[in-house]
């Protein structure tokens, strides 16, 4: 994919390779600390670190179009709570991993600081041990 080009934000994006250690539990961790995209009341620019923790499964993310994916969010209006919540579901939907969170800690808007959560657990993963 062309750098210049961004594209809407979709799953599509995201490119997957096999889980070197699927027998294992292990944490990989992705910090974005430059994320961008807008505020859809004002279309001012909001400015972002989104950090991603994974429990693999059979895949994991390739990091070039985690970028990408994340870069495509640049021209979007959308509210953090739906950003962060929409992110997680389509990392969910292409990695069916076994535990994932994301993290989007915005910077002050107003005097006020943002951090949003969300997780996922796989049914093997809340049933574990």
């Amino acid at each position: 994919m062309p750098t210049d080009v961004v594209k809407k934000p979709s799953p599509d994006i995201l490119e997957v390779f096999d889980n070197p250690y699927p027998e294992r539990d292990y944490v990989i961790e992705h910090v974005n600390p430059e994320f961008t995209s807008l505020c859809p009341k004002t279309g001012q620019p909001d400015y972002g670190e989104l950090t991603l923790e994974y429990v693999a499964d059979q895949k994991c993310v390739e990091l070039k179009s985690l970028k990408f994916y994340y870069q495509s969010y640049r021209n979007e209006g959308v509210f953090y709570e739906r950003l962060t919540n929409q992110i997680l579901d389509d990392l969910v939907s292409v990695l069916a991993p076994r535990y994932m969170k994301l993290t989007a800690r915005f910077t002050p808007r107003g005097g006020l600081h943002s951090t949003i959560s969300a997780t996922y657990e796989s049914e093997a993963w809340k049933n574990r041990k």
